[in-house]
């Protein structure tokens, strides 16, 4: 059988796990943080109502600022751990974890210095909590939350928000349905003025999670009492409700021990005429066993619920560590082997932009389809086979000596001129898929995500894939330049052939020679050359395209990284670790991962032993 303090130690444990690992508050994913699933006690009262002195009452030590208007301006998460018997008292900080506190001043002290090294010496608040864990054989499993008292009007130094502040601050708190709410009302005040039981009731108007606690009943005026608001006659809840006598500000100056204003508690109530009869369910020591006890009943109902959650979080560290990868190996044969399935992921990715398989491929096309086709129309043939060029260049080919039929030597520095604008686009076309194949690979490293935590080698492998893009791009340069070349190099024979035939159709040679220097003779040079470089611009067309994706584009996917993988294989133990220097911030996150998740499962683990055994 689980006993109570074993469940609730087991809460406590989670929860102060969960508060060491930041853990706790806001959401993970679409889930709740195993902190807000696990139930606490938040304190809720207006200033001065005596919240301070029933947490002090149950922690049974004097830790507390005290003072007048608001003291407690930080939420205080206070989590309470039983130890053996014959241990010593002690106190840590989750700010200040390996400092163990034994003097209980010097608790009250850092309190109040770590609420001002937040809000400064003013009465400003701040909804960011302090994590206080008091270990002692005289507590019992508990995680309390201590809240700003509520108010009614802002005092000096304050803003005129802060009422509503501190209201909004609280709710955050009492709204989330494993909050039990413990109100505490003065006895010495109506209960139906109550700041605490209005909050109370409004966020839980059936009472199951509320516990009602009367503080100062010995400073009621004499001849009245608080036995109706004890037994549920003047408001009912679920739960009975608690009388507690604190110290009074002459004990407490007195430094009067907690020990000693136990016992004065008890003494109280059991001599007490009005409420002897309620003795044995009153004070300090009564509540804290019983909101012990209702604790364990709330945690052994909700353990379906916890252990679910639990389950789900697992699966999600689990999904996203595998994202974030394991960690590197320290021997250098695993590291090779990892770097290079790291570029072998990298190179799949890279391959999938250009066949398809993600965006990237298609640009690519449209440089061939439309950007290469385009420059080729925009080239300046109008202007080089003008009808004052070419009777220019036809005349200083001839020389002294005039052609006789056609102007070969013309012909042949009017194609070569033509020819040579072709190398523009050619060039233009290589570059273009240069920077489109450059792009592409500082895509697929940002789409890799394995290499995410490896800026180093992030850095090289763009580094070399990029010095491979510059090899291919040279020799997409020299195939391409080298078509335009072969072209300039050798002219069609059938297009000489058919100018004499044709020149004979047009009539008798006699006629043909009186117009050799004509103007029409000249156009129509520039149209035969015209046609001539049209020919050779469609076959360019369709070649260019083949030479840079067979220079480039199939290099590219054959061997971008077979130089990296060359010289990789080279490094020695120490350089192959610097290439997988992980990301901080990722590493860190890694590390956070697996902390988490180890906490996650081993909070499983104790769930299920304390359900194994109930």
């Amino acid at each position: 059988m689980a006993t109570m303090e074993s469940l609730i130690g087991l809460v406590n444990r989670i929860q102060r796990a969960c508060t060491v690992l930041g853990d706790h508050g806001g959401d993970h994913g679409a889930l709740p943080t195993l902190w807000e699933a696990l139930p606490s006690v938040v304190v809720v009262g207006g200033q001065s109502s005596g919240k301070s002195s029933v947490l002090e009452s149950i922690v049974g030590r004097d830790f507390l600022p005290r003072g007048s208007g608001i003291v407690t301006r930080r939420p205080l998460v206070l989590q309470l751990q039983k130890t053996e018997s014959g241990l010593q008292e002690y106190a840590e900080f989750l700010h200040l974890p390996k400092k163990r506190f034994t003097d209980f001043s010097m608790v009250r002290n850092e309190i109040q210095d770590e609420t001002d090294r937040l809000t400064g010496k003013s009465k400003q608040i701040s909804p960011v909590p302090i994590h206080l864990s008091i270990y002692s054989p005289n507590v019992v499993n508990l995680t309390l939350i201590d809240l700003p008292g509520l108010t009614k009007v802002a005092v000096e130094g304050q803003p005129e928000s802060i009422v509503r502040d501190i209201e909004i601050m609280v709710r955050s708190y009492v709204e989330k349905p494993n909050c039990i709410i413990l109100a505490i009302t003065p006895a010495n005040q109506d209960i139906a003025t109550s700041d605490s039981i209005k909050l109370a009731r409004e966020v839980d108007p059936s009472g199951e999670r509320t516990f009602g606690v009367l503080t100062k009943l010995d400073l009621m005026d004499k001849g009245t009492n608080a036995i109706d608001v004890l037994e549920g006659r003047s408001y009912r809840l679920q739960h009975p409700w608690v009388g507690i006598v604190n110290r009074s500000q002459a004990d407490i100056n007195k430094n009067v021990d907690m020990i000693f204003a136990r016992r004065k508690e008890r003494e109280f109530f059991a001599t007490s005429p009005d409420y002897g009869h309620l003795a044995g369910k009153m004070g300090s020591e009564y509540l804290a066993k019983l909101l012990s006890k209702h604790l364990e009943s709330v945690i052994r109902a909700r353990i379906p619920d916890i252990t679910s959650l639990i389950n789900k979080t697992i699966d999600e560290l689990e999904a996203e560590l595998n994202h974030l990868g394991r960690p590197v190996a320290a021997d250098a044969g695993a590291q090779l082997y990892t770097i290079l399935e790291l570029c072998r992921a990298f190179d799949r990715i890279f391959k999938e932009h250009l066949e398809g398989g993600r965006p990237g491929g298609a640009r690519i096309y449209g440089i061939f389809d439309n950007q290469l086709p385009a420059a080729l129309r925009k080239l300046p043939f109008d202007r080089h086979l003008s009808l004052q060029n070419v009777k220019k260049v036809v005349s200083e080919a001839d020389g002294y000596q005039p052609h006789l039929i056609a102007p070969e030597q013309g012909y042949r520095r009017l194609i070569d001129g033509a020819l040579n604008y072709f190398r523009g686009p050619a060039e233009a076309s290589v570059d273009a898929v240069h920077y489109i194949l450059k792009d592409l690979v500082r895509k697929s490293i940002g789409e890799t995500q394995e290499l995410k935590r490896f800026p180093t080698l992030q850095v090289e492998i763009r580094a070399a894939a990029g010095e491979a893009l510059e090899r291919f791009r040279e020799d997409g340069k020299k195939t391409t330049l080298r078509l335009v070349d072969m072209e300039s190099s050798y002219l069609t024979v059938d297009f000489f052939r058919r100018l004499p035939q044709e020149a004979e159709k047009g009539g008798n040679q006699a006629a043909n020679a009186a117009d050799r220097y004509t103007e029409g003779h000249y156009r129509r040079i520039g149209s035969n050359v015209s046609s001539y470089v049209g020919m050779v611009s469609e076959t360019l067309r369709n070649t260019i395209p083949k030479a840079v994706v067979h220079c480039q584009v199939r290099e590219a996917k054959r061997s971008l990284l077979d130089h990296f993988y060359t010289q990789v294989g080279k490094k020695e133990a120490n350089q192959l670790a610097q290439l997988l220097d992980e990301d901080p911030a990722q590493m860190e996150r890694r590390q956070q991962c697996t902390r988490r998740l180890e906490l996650y499962k081993s909070a499983r683990d104790e769930i299920d032993s304390v359900s194994w055994s109930r």
